[in-house]
């Protein structure tokens, strides 16, 4: 039965031409918990991205080194690619421990714009860069958040 068959909505029953109901006490409760958790729930998930790039180029450098632009000589290649995977790692660390979120953001997002610049130029608009794009847009939205739970505070 669809909604217009006169089955009852989530929020009783809504007939047309008459306005829905206000939102009742537990849309509100569940609106504010949202709003209170997501920026916590998007710095975890975001340190955790961090942290698997982070250690996968710590583990397997050699796979990461077509990404590095401009750059010939294959021990300079892994090195650049070990402090980046150093860099990614020290960042998530941070930023799931809740330290310093703000600037952790910023530098993620100096870091997610290399990237995505790079990538763009050396290979196009791709999967990768588009993905790659949405975490920036995580790392902006947190750099912008000034009330988080679950952050050390002095």
């Amino acid at each position: 039965m669809t909604p217009r068959q006169g089955a009852p909505s989530a929020r009783g029953d809504v007939r047309p031409g008459r306005p829905a109901p206000p939102p009742g006490p537990g849309d509100w409760i569940a609106g504010q918990l949202v709003a209170e958790w997501a920026p916590t729930v998007g710095r975890i998930l975001f340190g955790l991205v961090l942290a698997w790039f982070g250690y996968h180029e710590l583990v397997q450098p050699s796979l990461w080194t077509g990404y590095v632009p401009v750059v010939s000589g294959s021990t300079l290649l892994v090195l650049l690619v070990l402090a980046h995977g150093w860099l990614l790692l020290v960042l998530a660390v941070a930023m799931l421990a809740g330290i310093a979120v703000r600037a952790v953001a910023a530098v993620a997002v100096v870091l997610l714009l290399q990237i995505v610049i790079s990538l763009t130029m050396s290979n196009g608009l791709s999967d990768l860069v588009l993905r790659d794009v949405g975490v920036l847009g995580l790392a902006v939205c947190l750099t912008a958040t000034t009330r988080q739970r679950l952050v050390l505070r002095r």
